[in-house]
C-alpha cells in the first residue's frame, strides 16, 4: 500500500463526484499544494483540463465558458495568493449570476497563522459572494470519508446551478506527500454504487391564481404600457416576451445583452434606440408609461434609469426567475419570482388582445425616426469617429456569430449605434460589476465552446488590463477577432463633469499610455491590423471570414473630438423626433 492511497482516494471520490454531477471543464492554474486535485482531476476521462497560468484571467476565462454552457464550470487553485487572484472574476459572477465552482488548495490546519510560506487565511475569502464555503475535511480513508467528500461535490454543483446562480467556495486543507497514486484499483469506485452521492430535484416557482388574477387586473387598467429587457440569465425567452408584446400592445426596450435586437424574431416593436429617445425631456413626457414590465437585469441605459427613478408613479412589474432583487430605481412596485416563458403564457392567456395603441404607435414612429437618422447621418462621416464602428459591424459581421461587449465606452456605444438585425448574434458582456477588468479572458472562454465566430469589441484600458489573458488563445488554439478601439486612454471620462477640471484632468482621468499593440499581436502569435479608413475596415471583416487564431483590429480614435460629435448628432435626432411627432 502507498503512503498516499488514503489521499489518492479521497481525492478521487471527490473528482469522480464532481463529474458524475455535471461539471465537464475544469480550469487549473499550476501549484504545488493543489497537486493531488489537478493530477487526478486531468486523469479523469469526463472532465476537460484547461490550464491558465495567470489566476485572474483563469477566472475570466472560467466564467466566459460557464456563461455559454449555463453549468458550473470548476477552477482550481493553489494556496496563498492564488486564490486572491480569483476575486474579480468572482465578484462578476456574483452579480451577473454565472454558476462556478472554486476549489483552493491550502495548508492543513497545523501549517496555518504561524509564519509557514504561501498560506494566507482562506477561511471566507470571498466573503458573501460566496453562496456556500467548505474548509473541507482532511483526507481519510474510510467509507464514511468518501461519502462526505462526495456529498461535498454534489452539494457544490448543485448549490451553484440554483437560483440565482453563483459561485461556491471549496478550500481543501491538503498535508504532503502530494502526489497521488495512479495505479490504484478502482480508483474511480463509489462505495454505494448509485449513479450519484446525491441528487437534488429542481424546484419550479409559480404564481397563486390569486397572484396572478392581481397582476392580470392591473395591466387591463392601464394601455400605456412597456416591455423593459435586460440581460436574462435564465431559460431564452425571446419569442414568449415578443409574443407578449404584441398581445398588449405594449413595446420592448431591449437592452444589447437582452437578445432581443438579434436573431429571426418580429422586431416591429422592439425598441433599439429608447436610450436616445430617453435623453430628452420633452419626448420622454410624450413617451412615459403608467405600467412597465421589466424582465431580467436592469439595462445599461442611464436614461432609462432615471426616467424610471425620477417617475414613481410609473408601476413596476419586475420578473425574477431566481428570486432575487434587481431594483435600482427604488420605485418597484412587485417583484414576481417566476420564469419569464411562464409568466407570459400566463399574462397572455388571462388578458385580452388588444389593438395598436396611439402610445405604441409613438414609440415605434419615434424609434424608426432615430433610426435613419441616425444612419444617415453616420454614412456621411469619413473619420474615424467610434459611433460608427457599431454600424459598419452591423453590416460587415458574420450571418450567426458572438459580440463580446467591453465595459465603459464600448456597450454604451453598441447600445446608441447598434441596431436590430435579423442576423443570428449572441451578445455577451460583463455587467454583472461592470468592471474593465477580465473582459479578454471572458471572451476567450466563450469562443471556446461555441462554433460560431467571436468577435470582442474593446477599449484600449480594457485590453491592456487583461492582456495576459490572451496566452490563453496561443496555449489552447482559440480563435479571437479583437475590435480594439483606442482613443489612448479613458474615453468615457470625456464625457463625465471631471472633462472639465482641465488642470488634472488627462493625468487622473484621461490616462494616455501610449502602447503599440502590434507587439501584443507578435508576443501572442496573433495578426494584427491597424485600419486608416473605412475601406480597410470592411476589408478585414471580409477576411476574417475564413483566418483562423487571433485577430486584432486596431482602430485608433479621436476622445477629444468624439464626444462633440455624438452630442451634435444626438441633438439633431431629437429635433428630428419631435417634429415627427409633432410635438
Amino acid at each position: 500500500m502507498s503512503q498516499s492511497d488514503p489521499l489518492t482516494k479521497y481525492v478521487a471520490n471527490f473528482v469522480d463526484e464532481l463529474a458524475r454531477s455535471g461539471v465537464e471543464d475544469v480550469v487549473i492554474s499550476p501549484g504545488s499544494r493543489s497537486t493531488p486535485l489537478a493530477i487526478l482531476i486531468a486523469e479523469h476521462k469526463n472532465l476537460t483540463v484547461h490550464l491558465s497560468i495567470d489566476e485572474r484571467s483563469a477566472g475570466f476565462f472560467a466564467l466566459g465558458i460557464a456563461k455559454v454552457q449555463k453549468k458550473p464550470v470548476a477552477l482550481l487553485c493553489t494556496s496563498g495568493t492564488a486564490a486572491a487572484n480569483y476575486y474579480p472574476a468572482i465578484v462578476e459572477a456574483y452579480y451577473a449570476r454565472v454558476p462556478l465552482v472554486v476549489i483552493t488548495a491550502d495548508r492543513p490546519h497545523e501549517l496555518r497563522d504561524i509564519g509557514a510560506p504561501q498560506a494566507i487565511d482562506q477561511i471566507n475569502i470571498y466573503g458573501k459572494y460566496a453562496k456556500w464555503f467548505v474548509d473541507v475535511a482532511l483526507p481519510e480513508e474510510n467509507s464514511n470519508m468518501f461519502r462526505y467528500v462526495r456529498q461535498i461535490a454534489g452539494r457544490a454543483v448543485n448549490k451553484a446551478m440554483t437560483k440565482p446562480y453563483g459561485i461556491v467556495h471549496l478550500n481543501f486543507p491538503l498535508r504532503e506527500p502530494l502526489l497521488p497514486n495512479l495505479n490504484m484499483e478502482n480508483l474511480w469506485s463509489s462505495e454505494d454504487m448509485r449513479e450519484r452521492q446525491i441528487t437534488f430535484l429542481p424546484s419550479n416557482q409559480t404564481l397563486s391564481e390569486e397572484d396572478l388574477n392581481e397582476l392580470v387586473h392591473l395591466l387591463e387598467e392601464f394601455s400605456k404600457g412597456l416591455i423593459v429587457c435586460g440581460e436574462m440569465d435564465g431559460e431564452r425567452a425571446e419569442e414568449s416576451i415578443v409574443e407578449l408584446s404584441n398581445h398588449l400592445s405594449f413595446p420592448i426596450l431591449a437592452d444589447p445583452l437582452s437578445q432581443l435586437r438579434t436573431g429571426k424574431h418580429s422586431k416591429r416593436k422592439v425598441i433599439d434606440h429608447y436610450d436616445t429617445l430617453l435623453k430628452d425631456e420633452e419626448i420622454i413626457n410624450h413617451l412615459k408609461p403608467d405600467v412597465v414590465i421589466r424582465f431580467g437585469a436592469m439595462p445599461v441605459s442611464k436614461p432609462l434609469m432615471l426616467m424610471l427613478k425620477n417617475n414613481p408613479d410609473i408601476i413596476q412589474i419586475i420578473i425574477d426567475d431566481a428570486g432575487g432583487y434587481r431594483e435600482p430605481t427604488l420605485n418597484g412596485a412587485y417583484i414576481v419570482p417566476a420564469a419569464e416563458n411562464f409568466i407570459c403564457r400566463q399574462l397572455i392567456s388571462r388578458t385580452a388582445k388588444r389593438d395598436e395603441s396611439r402610445f405604441d404607435k409613438s414609440w415605434i414612429l419615434a424609434n424608426e425616426i432615430c433610426s435613419q437618422y441616425i444612419n444617415e447621418e453616420i454614412a456621411q462621416i469619413n473619420d474615424l469617429f467610434e459611433g460608427k464602428i457599431y454600424t459598419e459591424l452591423q453590416k460587415n459581421v458574420c450571418e450567426e456569430c458572438n459580440l463580446v461587449i467591453g465595459n465603459s465606452m464600448p456597450i454604451r456605444d453598441f447600445d446608441t449605434y447598434f441596431g436590430n438585425t435579423d442576423k443570428e448574434i449572441h451578445v455577451y458582456g460583463n455587467r454583472g460589476a461592470n468592471g474593465i477588468d477580465g473582459v479578454v479572458s471572458t471572451a476567450l472562454g466563450i469562443s471556446l465552446k461555441t462554433e460560431a465566430p467571436t468577435v470582442l469589441i474593446i477599449g484600449d484600458l480594457s485590453f491592456f488590463h487583461d492582456l495576459n489573458g490572451l496566452l490563453m488563445a496561443k496555449l489552447h488554439a482559440i480563435d479571437l477577432t479583437v475590435l480594439l478601439i483606442n482613443n489612448d486612454g479613458g474615453g468615457i471620462f470625456s464625457f463625465l463633469p471631471q472633462s472639465k477640471e482641465e488642470k488634472h484632468f488627462e493625468a487622473l482621468f484621461g490616462t494616455p499610455i501610449g502602447l503599440d499593440y502590434e507587439k501584443a499581436a507578435q508576443l501572442y502569435d496573433g495578426s494584427y491590423k491597424k485600419i486608416e479608413d473605412w475601406d480597410q475596415f470592411r476589408q478585414f471583416f471580409e477576411t476574417m471570414r475564413t483566418r483562423k487564431g487571433l485577430n486584432i483590429i486596431e482602430v485608433p480614435t479621436d476622445r477629444n473630438t468624439r464626444v462633440e460629435v455624438h452630442r451634435e448628432l444626438l441633438q439633431l435626432v431629437s429635433q428630428e423626433i419631435k417634429k415627427g411627432l409633432q410635438l
